[in-house]
């Protein structure tokens, strides 16, 4: 199956602090050769400007971002100018739209659960041609995550841990000394930190279920993994959809909100306004990426002391790993009418100086061998909680499929909201979701393979230091 080449691969360039495969590029000769013999569309003789278009979905290092966009437009001299969009959590809804319509960007922000996607609706260009020999020696390919029917579509630039993000202060308030480590304790905490925090307006959890999918990608699905189920549902072993392992997450979820213990008003609660919360100190609980210290450092400066911890698991114990997500970063729109335009920013913002300031400011954890050996551990606070531990490990890539009717997210979250039949959902969401993987089997050539050997818990530990 591809999923062992992915492991294989991403087992190789991910640790962090991992020995350098070669000596560190500088900035000035990242790529530079690869655009030799092209001009770019902008009519830099003429003075007449290139415009294009940079979307994100972004927020944790959108700052930044701008700072260096800003940056490209003044210090270029093929007379190109960006504009950034930063979009929210309706990215993908936009971009759809968009394409549909003469505005789609001319670069695109993607990740590991949506660019197989935009590769399939053919939103993506290749970028070999752009390459440079030491540019696709320095880069990793990952198959299904920046490489699709042997074309790049992507570069990588950092690795994503998943942790349990908490508030050391409430906590002490709470009496509680230890973040949980299984389900039980996290409904249990929840209540303890509610009632500690109830004069000052905080509660002891939250996510941002304003989006479901986004609420549950960075919560149900941690603890799932690190509990030996497939974050998305789907077993490796069968190679069927299976949400049964999702079952007592969504309860203790359920229960965290009856209780009281959950911040009112969630199911309008974007991952921003989050934040904002937290950093107030209005949260004592929630699940999220390793961006996380870069936000409380720069875009809401924390009033709070916290901290991050494993996600807890349903049972207290380990049977597989905390996903290590990533693989790829910028991506050329396929409708872009400026692609040598749009690639000379993206290779700005591929070029080692760019990569070592992101993973030093606090922005994410390079999957880049050359620049992880290079650069420096980020001083930014909380960033140790984040860094990849003995749970860490890369899952195989599941097959996404395009199921009738409600998906999973949104069938778990309004059971979480109405109550009813937890079993009966998702024995529906097995059969929709399996009849759906059967039709992209039978008429899209999706391939999807039992392992019955697949064992989620030999994938911890591939990034401890």
């Amino acid at each position: 199956m591809k999923k062992q080449l992915l492991l294989t691969s991403l087992s190789a360039v991910l640790a962090f602090g991992l020995a350098a495969c070669g000596n560190s590029n500088t900035a000035e000769n990242s790529g530079e050769a690869s655009n030799a013999g092209k001009t770019s569309d902008a009519g830099a003789a003429s003075g007449e400007k290139t415009k294009i278009t940079y979307w994100t979905g972004d927020r944790h290092d959108a700052e930044f971002v701008k700072e260096k966009v800003a940056e490209f437009n003044k210090t270029n001299t093929d007379g190109i100018e960006v504009e950034l969009v930063v979009k929210g959590d309706d990215f993908d809804t936009a971009l759809d739209l968009s394409f549909q319509t003469s505005d789609s960007p001319d670069v695109i922000r993607v990740k590991e659960n949506t660019i197989g996607t935009f590769y399939k609706k053919e939103y993506l260009a290749p970028i070999d041609e752009y390459l440079s020999d030491d540019m696709k020696a320095k880069f990793p390919e990952m198959t299904d995550l920046n490489i699709f029917d042997g074309k790049r579509y992507s570069l990588p630039n950092y690795g994503t841990t998943m942790r349990l993000i908490y508030n050391k202060d409430l906590f002490a308030k709470a009496g509680v000394t230890n973040p949980p480590t299984t389900l039980q304790e996290l409904v249990d905490t929840a209540k303890k930190l509610t009632a500690a925090g109830k004069a000052d307006g905080a509660y002891g959890f939250a996510q941002n279920f304003k989006s479901p999918a986004s609420a549950f990608g960075r919560s149900a699905r941690v603890i799932a993994e690190m509990s030996g189920f497939g974050g998305f549902g789907y077993d490796f072993k069968t190679a069927r959809f299976d949400f049964s392992g999702f079952k007592p997450i969504i309860e203790a979820f359920k229960q965290i909100r009856d209780d009281g213990s959950m911040l009112p008003g969630v199911e309008s609660l974007d991952i921003d306004p989050l934040r904002a919360q937290f950093a107030e100190g209005k949260i004592g609980m929630y699940l999220s990426y390793s961006s996380e210290p870069g936000v409380y450092s720069t875009q809401f400066p924390a009033k709070i002391d916290w901290a991050a911890a494993p996600a807890p698991t349903i049972d207290g114990k380990v049977k597989g790993a905390s996903g290590f997500l990533g693989g790829q970063w910028l991506a050329l729109s396929s409708k872009s009418k400026h692609k040598d335009a749009a690639w000379k920013f993206m290779e700005y913002m591929y070029s080692d100086q760019m990569l070592t300031t992101y993973q030093e400011k606090g922005f994410g954890i390079s999957m880049v061998p050359s620049i992880s050996a290079a650069a420096k551990t980020p001083e930014v606070n909380g960033i140790e909680g984040f860094l990849p531990n003995q749970y860490d490990g890369v899952w195989p890539v599941y097959p996404s499929v395009a199921p009738e009717g409600m998906k999973s997210d949104d069938a778990f979250f309004k059971y979480m909201l109405n109550g009813g039949d937890l079993d009966a959902t998702i024995s529906d969401l097995n059969k929709r979701y399996n009849a759906a993987l059967d039709d992209a089997i039978k008429n899209d050539g999706l391939k999807a393979e039992p392992d019955p050997s697949f064992d989620p818990a030999a994938l911890a530990g591939k990034f401890a230091k």
